[in-house]
């Protein structure tokens, strides 16, 4: 019950930001330190928490299904999403064709299932994963629904349409944590899945956006993030399963 009413906050923190774009009454500018924040955290959680209990749940076979969560996430958002990047949209030129929007987001609703199956597969171990899972998730999701937002605005569809698309985005956390639910015994399977794709978030989508940052401060955010979920885990000095 706690990993669905954590997956539904996840689903609202994707549609709160998208109806702030679509309201466009919020800064913009504090969405790269949402980002940085969020990369470094997802980071942090998928080296030091989740590949180390898949590791223990699956052994060496959950090094592959890492690697099929990357790559099944790169796939779709690369032939779906291919002009998806984290921020706001201003090349409308590239978004002429209106259905450009909802392809991209039947891309990006993929890793926004995958993410609620993260959250689900974490509580299924224990609850310090579910709940540090669920930070990094959430960490991102303010930006990713003002991301898919401004790409439907840009696509020429409406305020309407953009605040519904950050809910069905929303919407696919929120599922993916219900089918966990129900697959609880593929738990060995799912949480390797999920941290393959955790790392393609962090790494492919999070991290291009900080280095268009110049100077020091957007590094020193990155850190801080992997620092603060390091700190949590020596501090709790959490066992990992056997």
């Amino acid at each position: 019950m706690l990993a669905v009413l954590l997956g539904a906050a996840a689903a609202g923190a994707t549609w709160l930001g998208g109806f702030l774009i679509a309201r466009r009454d919020w800064s913009r500018e504090y969405l790269k330190y949402f980002v940085a924040l969020g990369a470094g955290f997802m980071l942090g959680v998928a080296f030091l928490e989740m590949i180390p209990e898949s590791f223990h749940l699956a052994g060496d076979a959950s090094l592959l299904f890492v690697l099929v969560g990357y790559l099944l996430v790169h796939f779709f958002e690369h032939t779906l999403a291919p002009h998806f990047h984290f921020g706001e949209e201003t090349h409308v030129e590239e978004m002429a064709d209106q259905h450009v929007g909802f392809i991209a987001l039947g891309g990006l609703m993929i890793h926004a299932f995958f993410d609620g199956v993260a959250i689900a597969s974490g509580f299924l171990i224990s609850s310090w994963l579910g709940m540090v899972i669920f930070v990094a998730v959430v960490l991102h999701k303010l930006p990713e629904g003002f991301t898919v937002a401004s790409l439907m605005l840009a696509s020429g569809q409406s305020r309407r349409v953009a605040t519904l698309s950050s809910a069905l985005l929303g919407g696919a956390t929120l599922a993916g944590v219900l089918l966990m639910n129900l697959l609880k015994a593929e738990v060995g399977y799912a949480l390797p899945l999920s941290a393959g794709v955790t790392i393609y978030v962090a790494a492919s989508d999070l991290m291009p956006e900080v280095n268009k940052e110049p100077g020091i401060r957007m590094a020193v955010i990155v850190f801080l993030g992997v620092a603060l979920l390091a700190a949590l885990h020596y501090l709790f000095n959490i066992p990992h399963t056997h």
